[in-house]
């Protein structure tokens, strides 16, 4: 696994657990939004942590941690990140999976096992946008052209849907996200992201927070609060429990 870092104690990154939060490096997606840019750029990347490291970190926590997060970056780009949660399971603990959804044959291969207990997805925006939102077409563009709508690979297309049927129908806990902004995101998106995971039990909405950012040309505003209750109103008619963050 190629680890990057991790924060040795969360109470809020998984639901109901004192964990620790691991950090993958590299990803598939480049939104520009992306707080992160020191895990998915590699002129940004810093040193590597050992899977050594990070499993003798854990069994010095024993008793006080019962839960690890697993988040990037893209971990499921790790041809080994199966493995990997099969170690942390084995040694005891209940494990959270971060992923954008474009790995599904990786993500039914953990799910199948029976290795992770929580699974949380970004839905980065229709599928109509996804090649603009998540920056894997166009990244040449400083600004974002919100009248931009490159067709959408149908394989990324199949990818997301698949890896939210397979979230969807895993029989394990889960959630939905997505992190909006201006000028991203607009009114009509939610009704499509809606259709997109209809049904689903868990979905947030999270708002965008001013600091680092993969692409800082693009001047990205956070929502208002009468924004974000218009955009749970309408999730709500697509998925029960929806929340803002």
């Amino acid at each position: 696994m190629q680890i990057a870092g991790i924060q040795k104690l969360t109470l809020v990154d998984f639901p109901g657990h004192v964990a620790a939060t691991v950090f993958t490096r590299g990803c598939s997606f480049r939104c520009g939004f992306c707080h992160n840019p020191e895990l998915v750029l590699p002129e940004r990347f810093n040193p590597l942590l050992s899977e050594k490291q990070i499993f003798e970190f854990l069994e010095s926590r024993y008793g006080k941690l019962n839960g690890i997060c697993i988040t990037g970056g893209e971990p499921l780009m790790n041809r080994d990140a199966d493995k990997f949660i099969s170690h942390l399971k084995a040694l005891g603990f209940d494990v959270k999976l971060d992923t954008n959804g474009s790995f599904p044959d990786m993500l039914e291969k953990i799910i199948k096992d029976g290795d992770v207990d929580y699974v949380a997805m970004d839905v980065k925006s229709p599928l109509s946008k996804y090649s603009v939102t998540a920056g894997i077409r166009n990244r040449e563009h400083g600004t974002f052209d919100s009248s931009l709508r490159p067709s959408v690979p149908p394989s990324l297309e199949s990818k997301i849907m698949r890896s939210i049927d397979l979230i969807r129908n895993s029989g394990i806990d889960y959630e939905f996200r997505t992190t909006i902004s201006h000028p991203i995101h607009e009114p009509e998106d939610f009704e499509k992201m809606g259709e997109m995971i209809k049904g689903a039990k868990r979905y947030f909405l999270q708002n965008y927070k001013k600091s680092k950012r993969i692409n800082e040309e693009i001047d990205y505003e956070p929502f208002t609060d009468e924004e974000l209750e218009e955009a749970q109103k309408i999730m709500k008619k697509y998925v029960k429990d929806v929340g803002i963050r």
